[in-house]
């Protein structure tokens, strides 16, 4: 009898755990840390201390969780309406609002404290300026009143590019906001995507995203003028800047080509679906992808061996 109340117990607490785990969702964070990263190698020219990048990588997803956490308790009301959110932690009514904005604050305290300490105050400010931009611009004031809030919301995405800069060079530069600006411009098509998949849920709850309010057409047309800024924004950290090199910007624009295309297919079938699907899907790899392409161009492998190929190639020549 006693193991069976011990074995109950234990099952509870870890219900609690996960049910606080999924405030934060989880899904969301993977994508923003990769941006940090790709940042932090370009800025550090790809040596990047090791216990920097754990320390930054570590406050940057306590803010991001943080963020998420007090967009649940705010938009509880939706969540329950929607049938993908409903059965989220604060509407399902597994965990109250207040203690979860408790846990919010806790996170945010934590991250401030453990980049001001281990990285510097400029990353700790960056990543608490995320939070407030993103609860009080977005969340607030974006979400649910303008049809522009992908696109001004957007920038609280693409703060971890400039948290990871900061935290290696304590400064920000141009190559920090190019990235900054290819994660912004990046957010429309990519969330747009998703919102003609799932439009019927906003219409239910009157959230204004743009498919619903211009038509599918209409927003096809932003989405695809949007691929064409990023992925020449994309390409401006090879010329004029010279932060990234030649591998970088073969990836940027096999990646780019991809992109482009999805969204010109999407633009010849405004209500397919299926090709919204698989540009919103492709566009998660893209940006993965192209991070990846950062850092390994940034390594100095990677420079010594195109030096290597050069050499060959002019004795050859």
């Amino acid at each position: 009898m006693i193991e069976t109340n011990v074995s109950r117990h234990h099952e509870t607490f870890l219900q609690v755990i996960q049910s606080y785990y999924q405030l934060t969702k989880p899904r969301i964070i993977p994508l923003l840390l990769i941006t940090t990263a790709g940042s932090m190698w370009i800025a550090a020219k790809g040596q990047v201390d090791i216990v920097l990048l754990l320390v930054t990588m570590t406050g940057g997803t306590l803010a991001a969780a943080s963020a998420q956490v007090i967009n649940c308790i705010y938009d509880r009301d939706i969540d329950y309406e929607m049938e993908r959110t409903r059965h989220r932690p604060i509407p399902s009514g597994k965990i109250q609002p207040r203690g979860a904005l408790i846990f919010a604050i806790a996170l945010a305290v934590i991250s401030f404290s453990l980049l001001t300490v281990f990285a510097n105050l400029l990353a700790a400010l960056l990543a608490f300026a995320g939070i407030v931009y993103y609860v009080v611009v977005y969340t607030h004031w974006l979400k649910r009143h303008t049809t522009q809030n992908i696109v001004i919301g957007g920038a609280a995405g693409a703060i971890p590019a400039l948290v990871g800069w900061a935290a290696v060079t304590g400064t920000l530069n141009w190559g920090a906001w190019v990235i900054f600006a290819s994660v912004f411009l990046w957010t429309p098509p990519h969330f747009w995507a998703l919102a003609l998949m799932i439009r019927d849920d906003y219409a239910k709850v009157g959230i204004p995203m743009l498919p619903l309010v211009v038509g599918d057409p209409a927003t096809v047309k932003q989405i695809w003028w949007y691929t064409l800024v990023t992925v020449a924004t994309t390409l401006l950290l090879v010329y004029p800047l010279h932060n990234s090199g030649i591998v970088y910007g073969a990836i940027a624009l096999s990646l780019g080509a991809i992109f482009i295309h999805k969204a010109w297919r999407l633009l010849q079938n405004p209500e397919d679906r299926t090709i919204a699907r698989q540009l919103f899907l492709y566009s998660i790899s893209y940006m993965m992808l192209l991070c990846l392409g950062m850092v390994v161009d940034s390594l100095p492998i990677t420079h010594h061996l195109i030096n290597a190929v050069v050499a060959q190639l002019h004795l050859i020549g």
